[in-house]
């Protein structure tokens, strides 16, 4: 998130800024508001970019884009709630790495099939995610906070936006792989668990880039690490893991449209190109870099291979956990 304040800001920025070029209607679609479902709560880094996107697309569609947050069970109620909606291309899923590739294979009924029961349309971004303390901290940085995790297993906390999140799971990889023993503290979104970091109620947080962006650039957080191969947006003074030496420590995050299956492939393709012309504007991709991401805006086609082989990678990686959500 970049904090409430920050992303009405940031919003409201955009209504001064460059226009998206209007695309017109096609075989009388649409004519009628689009409804985009983030599957967490307000605060985060999900809603922060479907806003971010939403903000703009009537320019290009003509039509409003509402959003609708229907946050629980790792984003699996809102993904459901998309998954059987009308496939008439009036309902729009924002998804992530977390939602579409690991809860699958966490949950014994997620609710859903990704590849079965979803059109993607692209993939908006490719983001780190970050370890982040309060900027008071007694952690001064990455180091520091190994050295205390080996010195007292399991006495440093770490909070995620929920169980089986690509946050939860990062944490996982560094206690099993690389010896970093945290305890999980598992919250229902981002916003949650950042009110609570703030508060010192737990001592970290892992989470999307685009989450913490906002309260490291107004120095209430500070980032330890970041989980790409390369240093990106204001993180670009943030070492990446494999830099401090956790050799194969790489882990990319994403959000992404999805629409439900059997919606019509020309309501697709209209939807696909509103919205990359709406995050090639140069409004929209700055807040995405600033972020802490690339913008991506990739084809249906690419974002099928890319959701498909994020399946397969993190399905072992919940296997290695050896999590397991009823």
């Amino acid at each position: 998130m970049l904090g409430a304040a920050t992303a009405c800001t940031a919003i409201a920025t955009l209504s001064h800024a460059q226009s998206v070029q209007p695309l017109p209607a096609r075989d009388g679609y649409p004519t009628e508001p689009i409804r985009f479902v983030s599957p967490f709560p307000p605060g985060g880094g999900n809603d922060a970019t479907t806003r971010w996107v939403t903000s703009r697309l009537m320019e290009a569609t003509g039509q409003p884009a509402v959003v609708e947050n229907r946050g629980g069970a790792g984003g699996n109620i809102g993904a459901k709630a998309v998954a059987t909606a009308r496939p008439d291309g009036y309902t729009v899923l924002t998804g992530q790495v977390s939602l579409m590739a690991v809860n699958p294979a966490l949950y014994s009924d997620a609710g859903f099939e990704p590849l079965k029961d979803f059109k993607p349309i692209t993939q908006v971004n490719a983001a780190p995610l970050a370890i982040v303390v309060p900027a008071n901290s007694p952690i001064k940085d990455f180091k520091d906070l190994v050295a205390q995790a080996r010195a007292n297993p399991g006495r440093l906390t770490y909070a995620s936006p929920g169980n089986g999140t690509l946050s939860h799971l990062v944490g996982v990889v560094l206690a099993k792989e690389h010896d970093v023993p945290l305890t999980h503290i598992p919250y229902r979104g981002a916003g949650p668990a950042i009110n609570d970091l703030l508060g010192k109620q737990v001592d970290a947080l892992v989470t999307s880039t685009s989450s913490a962006a906002g309260l490291i650039q107004s120095g209430q957080l500070r980032a330890l690490a970041v989980t790409s191969p390369r240093r990106i947006g204001v993180f670009k003074q943030v070492p990446t893991l494999e830099e401090l030496g956790l050799k194969g420590a790489r882990f990319e995050d994403w959000y992404g449209f999805f629409v439900p299956a059997g919606t019509p492939p020309e309501r697709v393709a209209y939807l696909h190109e509103a919205i990359t012309r709406t995050l090639r504007s140069p409004e929209v991709s700055r807040l995405i870099v600033e972020g802490g991401s690339e913008v991506v805006a990739s084809s249906p086609e690419d974002f099928n291979r890319q959701v498909r082989e994020d399946i397969e990678r993190w399905a072992h990686v919940v296997q290695l956990a050896g999590a397991k959500v009823d």
